[in-house]
């Protein structure tokens, strides 16, 4: 499922054809996808976590439902890595779609994402799967976004840009080469 996925989002599968208005649910389904993404990413709070194969379900259905006509398969569930990283990139694409429309609320909707994100890592007890979490979100954010979503209005555009290059570096600390590498990646996007 993630591959197909991640091959997808890398070819920019997830640009529909062109929408002349919003989805009227967009902004509620993104809010909801915010909250969900971040209790599903710390898991134990009874809705199941990243890398049970499972409880991701109800944020694809959020995603799908704005990208209803992108494929997935199931390659490897169970992988929290690679779920956190399908999910992280979809949800990160809804941002992008809603910055499209709306590009102020949209920038601030990626800081609240940016935010949901590294709260929702902090909560991970360390070990392993924090790790394995923190690589996945890098690797949703760097590689499964579809960047050809994004507003094209300049302050916008940079405000997001800056947000989510940040990410890296919040998670795996400044300096690291995470960071660095994901704030190389986010910068050549800009172009």
């Amino acid at each position: 499922m993630f591959r197909n996925l991640a091959n997808q989002l890398a070819g920019g599968q997830y640009a529909t054809e062109d929408k002349k208005a919003m989805s009227p649910t967009l902004r509620s389904d993104l809010y909801d996808a915010f909250d969900k993404s971040k209790a599903w990413l710390t898991g134990g709070l009874g809705g199941g976590q990243a890398g049970d194969g499972v409880s991701y379900g109800t944020i694809l259905t959020l995603i799908q439902k704005h990208f209803p006509h992108h494929k997935m398969g199931l390659e490897l569930v169970g992988h929290s890595e690679h779920e956190a990283a399908v999910i992280v990139g979809g949800v990160t694409n809804m941002v992008m779609e809603f910055s499209k429309w709306e590009s102020m609320a949209g920038a601030m909707a990626v800081h609240t994402w940016v935010d949901s994100l590294v709260q929702g890592h902090k909560r991970i007890d360390a070990g392993t799967r924090k790790d394995m979490i923190a690589k996945g979100i890098t690797r949703g954010l760097n590689y499964n976004t579809d960047v050809s979503l994004m507003t094209q209005q300049f302050t916008a555009r940079i405000q997001i840009i800056a947000a989510l290059k940040s990410v890296s570096a919040k998670l795996h600390g400044v300096g690291t080469d995470e960071a660095r590498q994901s704030e190389a990646l986010w910068s050549s996007k800009f172009m």
